[in-house]
């Protein structure tokens, strides 16, 4: 399983569109490990290009802070599960990962609102 979180300053991008790069981690899913993570530069913000992009690299899950529904039903057409409403200050990236992981990330409101 691959999951992507877009990524600004070191943290969780808050506008999935406008962050700087993807951290992808692969999971083996049977025992919720990191088996390995990678990072893919952002190209520049093109309507409907990053969910082809992250679809094409094999991402099953997408978490952000924010997301046009536009790009969630991209999303959703290629068969990749957005969560959305992720706060920035729960932690890294990878604490973020972490606790979705567990069962025990807590969503709020998305906060992209187009």
């Amino acid at each position: 399983m691959k999951i992507a979180l877009p990524v600004a300053g070191g943290q969780l991008c808050t506008h999935f569109g406008h962050c700087e790069r993807f951290h992808i981690f692969d999971i083996d899913q049977g025992s919720q490990e990191i088996l390995r993570v990678s990072t893919l530069n952002a190209p520049p913000h093109e309507p409907g290009l990053l969910p082809r992009l992250l679809s094409e690299e094999g991402v099953n899950v997408v978490i952000a802070g924010g997301m046009g529904s536009r790009a969630q039903e991209l999303f959703d057409q290629n068969g990749v599960k957005v969560v959305t409403g992720a706060d920035p200050t729960t932690g890294s990236p990878e604490d973020i990962l972490r606790f979705y992981l567990s069962g025990s990330l807590h969503t709020g409101a998305n906060v992209c609102d187009h």
